[in-house]
């Protein structure tokens, strides 16, 4: 018999309401999820569908009105922001549509920003195969204005992955870049799940880029309202056109 793989990041019965009385919005209405290590989810749905929330809910960016959030073993909910910030950054790595990284720094410098921050000596060797893995060995000096769009966000998923964090979220990462550089990008997330068994969990609106991941979840009206896998691009907007 098949056991559940263990699960690396899981909401039960999350609700999110946002203002109050009749003005209120509920984003999300009861979502229950489970997502297992070592695997490449993409999160889809029309706008307002609450999946940007969801993310932000299950990265401890923000707090559900109701419901339980585990992260890592360990349960959100209960977290003043001080463990939530100190969570975020022993165990979460982010990629953001518009890449920030700070315009002092170098590729390299921002590579290494969040292990700085948490005072910490970047594993030299896991570094050195990061930067081989993204292909910016010949760029680390340069700051972010000299650098390409593709090339700013390969290095902002080096700095996701510096850490080796348990998870690692990507809010719309293609959102600002070309097709050639977004196939490199989702090409490297694609690796970090291969190679490194990176667990990654990306919000996206673009079919392309869902069709790169293991497992699709389509959220509507603040509920799941599909979740398998993840297929080509073509059956990817089919889906999503059945379900707007």
């Amino acid at each position: 018999m098949n056991l559940p793989e263990p699960l690396l990041v899981s909401a039960a019965d999350v609700v999110r309401v946002y203002g109050e009385g009749q003005a209120s919005v509920r984003a999300l209405d009861g979502v229950t999820v489970g997502f297992p290590a070592g695997r490449f989810t993409a999160i889809m749905g029309p706008s307002g569908s609450g999946k940007s929330t969801l993310m932000h809910i299950l990265a401890g960016l923000d707090r559900p009105t109701s419901g339980s959030v585990v992260l890592d073993g360990v349960e959100l909910v209960d977290l003043d922001d001080k463990r939530l910030t100190e969570l975020r950054r022993d165990k979460v790595g982010f990629v953001f549509q518009s890449f920030n990284l700070l315009p002092v720094l170098t590729a390299r410098e921002n590579i290494v920003l969040p292990l700085s921050i948490a005072g910490r000596k970047p594993d030299e060797e896991w570094l050195a195969k990061l930067i081989d893995t993204v292909g910016l060995g010949d760029r680390l000096d340069h700051r972010p204005s000299e650098l390409s769009g593709g090339q700013q966000q390969r290095v902002a998923v080096a700095r996701a992955l510096a850490s080796r964090p348990a998870v690692i979220f990507a809010d719309e990462p293609t959102g600002n870049l070309d097709s050639k550089s977004s196939g490199e990008l989702l090409d490297l997330l694609r690796r970090s799940v291969d190679e490194f068994g990176q667990t990654v969990i990306m919000v996206t609106h673009d079919a392309t880029a869902a069709s790169y991941a293991d497992r699709l979840l389509v959220l509507a009206d603040g509920r799941i309202v599909h979740d398998g896998e993840a297929h080509t691009a073509d059956e990817v907007l089919d889906l999503m056109k059945a379900v707007g």
